[in-house]
């Protein structure tokens, strides 16, 4: 990626805010929701960014703006088990943080499997972002996380990498030659600028930009102290000088509404001026904050100073995405919002001639459950089953709450950890019932000796116009804080038996 810096006339003033670089801005996600290790990259007046998705398949989810502030999902990259092997079924492994690139005409992604780690990092090309995306080339001999891909001036392709082996504490960030054809290693790797010295350096990114090669990394972890740090040289393997003022982004240890920000892709848009997407979360309620979206997609401008970028959230003013949608399942395919924890959407439900779809399986596994991304931090979800069902809010297989129809009853169930409980039961003698799971204001009391927050879940059921609750859960039993892990709260929807039949489902932001 070569380019120049276009608007260096920026002054210390950009530098006002906070003695990291960083103006007070938006609190509003781009791509709201669990869409978290944002990359991108520009071709024409066209962007096109992917997200990492874990266990969920399929994964990578890839969108396309004309604009940076409005996203529409066009595809998922690895929509083909031969592309994402399932390895395991543990929460919060599969598909880990990529680089999405455009070269000489065609688009390049490699990301990690963590389902298939042995395997090393894979690489999927394609003439077209919205697909088909070939089957992947696999680097064996660079097994860790967070790939990325670069080009320099002779055409040499480098993999820059966090050489991670999750038993010890790895060897940093390393780097090769690559033979895109073959995933070999055109040579041993090497270390390039570990970062300065906070915890888990990660996320690389490299860029030709003007006279130099920049690096920027994710450090910090991804919890509240994580931020992003940039170095610069005279090649993508260094050696770098750190930026004067690095980390030149984060929200660490602020009372900022956004935290964990990091993860950070550059971009240069057609009239010269540059962006940055990157992952931050929205922690709501009392110490420590509770964040149950997983990491979200922020936007920031980008000015230069002195030859370095400087991080300007305030940029961008744009509406917060569109996020309701209903479903009555007509449409041959299924949309592309919809997932499934370990298992695959299409093997989860069939369509039915006379609406709705039903499931084919009903033993309560995870990858029995059609789902979709929670998206905004307060909402309704309206499943309307005939004769039985389930509906859930999870985060993992072992943290969801659940409302369920099954043989004229209808009940309220949670599991946290090794704890799985009843909170209310109802008969009801309609044929179609509809559950109902919302997300409101949390109402318990307030600190310092309080539980209120980050919000209270509500299960219920209607009945004609009426509605019954069953149940108003402490929501930060479904936040990462809790239980741990990288994804967000989805919604699974699924069978109680064989004669389970989803008609209809309709998610709405308040």
């Amino acid at each position: 990626m070569t380019s120049t810096i276009r608007n260096e006339a920026a002054t210390a003033d950009a530098l006002a805010g906070t003695s990291t670089g960083v103006r007070s801005g938006s609190v509003t996600p781009v791509i709201p929701g669990f869409y978290p290790d944002p990359t991108i990259c520009k071709v024409g007046d066209d962007y096109y960014l992917a997200n990492s998705s874990f266990e969920y398949f399929p994964g990578a989810p890839i969108f396309h703006s004309t604009d940076l502030t409005s996203w529409t999902q066009i595809g998922n990259i690895l929509d083909r088990r031969t592309q994402f092997r399932h390895g395991t079924d543990l929460p919060s492994t599969g598909i880990y943080g990529a680089t999405l690139r455009f070269h000489e005409g065609r688009f390049w992604f490699i990301t990690t499997n963590v389902s298939d780690f042995d395997g090393g990092q894979l690489i999927v090309s394609a003439e077209d972002p919205s697909g088909p995306w070939s089957d992947p080339v696999f680097v064996a001999d660079a097994k860790g996380i967070d790939p990325d891909l670069c080009w320099d001036d002779d055409g040499a392709c480098y993999l820059t990498w966090n050489a991670l082996d999750f038993v010890t504490e790895g060897r940093g960030i390393r780097q090769a030659r690559l033979d895109l054809e073959t995933g070999e290693l055109l040579g041993a790797d090497y270390p390039i600028w570990q970062g300065t010295g906070l915890l888990a350096p990660e996320g690389p990114h490299l860029y030709q930009i003007g006279g130099y090669w920049y690096l920027v990394l994710a450090e910090g972890g991804t919890e509240r102290g994580h931020c992003v740090t940039v170095a610069r040289g005279a090649s993508p393997a260094g050696p770098f000088e750190s930026c004067p003022w690095n980390p030149a982004f984060t929200h660490r240890s602020t009372g900022h509404a956004v935290q964990n920000v990091g993860h950070a892709d550059l971009v240069e848009a057609a009239d010269g001026t540059w962006a940055a997407v990157y992952l931050a979360v929205r922690p709501e309620g009392p110490t420590p904050g509770f964040h149950v979206l997983g990491r979200e997609t922020f936007l920031a401008g980008v000015d230069w100073l002195d030859g370095w970028p400087v991080f300007d959230e305030s940029r961008f003013e744009f509406e917060p995405a569109s996020t309701g949608f209903t479903e009555d399942f007509s449409e041959p395919d299924l949309a592309l919002r919809w997932l499934t924890p370990m298992g695959e959407p299409t093997a989860v439900v069939l369509r039915r001639e006379s609406g709705g779809v039903s499931f084919t399986g009903w033993k309560g596994q995870p990858s029995e459950l059609l789902c979709a991304r929670v998206r905004d931090l307060r909402w309704v979800a309206e499943a309307e089953f005939v004769g039985s069902g389930r509906m859930q809010l999870r985060l993992d297989d072992r943290h969801w709450f659940e409302i369920a129809a099954h043989a004229g009853r209808i009940e309220a169930r949670a599991r946290v950890g090794d704890l799985e409980q009843s909170f209310g039961a109802s008969r009801s003698e309609t044929e179609a019932v509809t559950l109902l799971i919302s997300a409101e204001d949390a109402a318990g009391a307030l600190l310092p000796f309080g539980h209120a927050g980050p919000d209270d879940i509500v299960l219920s059921f209607r009945e004609g116009d009426d509605e019954h609750e069953l149940a108003r859960l402490d929501g930060r039993y479904l936040s990462t804080e809790v239980v741990g892990g990288f994804t967000g709260r989805t919604l699974g929807l699924g069978a109680t038996d064989a004669g389970s039949v989803l008609r209809t489902f309709s998610y709405r932001p308040v």
